[in-house]
């Protein structure tokens, strides 16, 4: 039963939340289990596609404000407190000077981060410091960032998050279940975790720098849209690997062909190590190049990051400016 201190304010979060979600499948093996990476492809693939593209002046500094606006601006650090919270969620709201905002053209609509991502802990917080914005709260969940707990208790650490307000669930899974490949419990896992989360959007981080191989990344994929989940996400920022265009490729790839099969659309959120501008609008290319403009958008992809927008601020008040300001003058904190 939740306590009135924890019920969360309306807040309007429709324009980062889809509308839709994706419903799932029965466990499908034959969709994945003779599937195949060709890992010198991937590899060249992912190189070429960011040299490839580029863009400069006034359409760069337009990427980078729709890189804004599918950010998770995040903060999942031991020393975490409610006042850090809260001065994140400030940000959130307000992810540029209002004098930057006016001069880049973007006075007239208010410019926000898709979500916050905090601890369960600080959902109720969150919630009530975004009351009013379109700014959604996501909470991690299930024993981040190792997930190893019994399953009935990680269960119930996505409810508590749900209760106190969360709109989106970022889960994370038993990494043994794919290095055994045992599909059956990964999947009736996810599912469990899918149930938990009620109305809560779900999704789920594969840590795929510890699956060990792209093809285990595939099919980690694949079992987690059968069970479900609305976004596949790279990493919880912990791992040694996290985030790169390699095993997002083979993750994006996996969603193509889960949406060609199922007519369904599940999001994308690389996260983990994604700090400098550059690297965003990398990301957004290979979105753009590989599932199409609808890619684009806080509905079907977000970044996990925790620095990244201090450096694209920087990035357009030197597109405005002419002269790169000192990076304390952006601080996300």
């Amino acid at each position: 039963m939740m306590h009135p201190e924890t019920l969360a304010p309306v807040r309007d979060v429709t324009a980062a939340i889809s509308q839709y979600r994706n419903p799932g499948t029965k466990l499908m093996l034959e969709w994945f289990d003779r599937a195949a990476v060709n890992l010198s492809a991937v590899e060249r693939r992912a190189a070429t596609l960011t040299a490839r593209r580029t863009v400069k002046n006034e359409f760069q500094a337009a990427w980078l404000a729709k890189a804004i606006e599918c950010i998770d601006l995040t903060t999942l650090s031991g020393d975490d407190t409610a006042d850090r919270v809260r001065r994140l969620c400030a940000k959130a709201r307000n992810p540029l000077g209002h004098g930057l905002q006016a001069v880049l053209g973007l006075g007239e609509r208010p410019l926000q981060v898709a979500a916050v991502c905090v601890y369960p802990s600080f959902v109720a917080t969150a919630v009530r410091a975004l009351e009013g914005s379109s700014v959604a709260v996501a909470s991690v969940a299930t024993g981040f960032p190792a997930g190893l707990m019994p399953l009935r208790l990680r269960l119930e650490e996505i409810r508590y998050a749900v209760e106190s307000g969360a709109d989106e669930i970022d889960i994370v899974i038993t990494r043994e279940h794919v290095l055994r490949q045992d599909w059956p419990a990964l999947y009736h896992e996810v599912a469990a975790m899918r149930e938990a989360s009620g109305g809560a959007h779900l999704k789920a981080i594969l840590a795929v720098g510890e699956l060990a191989t792209q093809r285990n990344v595939y099919m980690a994929s694949m079992v987690a849209m059968q069970a479900g989940a609305d976004f596949i996400k790279t990493s919880t920022g912990k791992e040694t690997v996290n985030a790169t265009f390699n095993y997002g490729l083979t993750m994006v790839r996996a969603l193509r062909d889960y949406g060609e099969r199922t007519g369904y659309r599940v999001g994308f959120k690389p996260a983990g190590g994604i700090r400098s501008a550059k690297q965003a609008l990398g990301w957004l290319i290979l979105m753009k190049e590989e599932l199409g403009r609808p890619w684009l958008e806080p509905d079907l992809f977000r970044i996990g990051a925790s620095t990244l927008l201090s450096d694209i601020e920087r990035q357009l008040d030197h597109y405005v400016s002419g002269g790169y300001s000192a990076s304390f003058r952006h601080a996300a904190l």
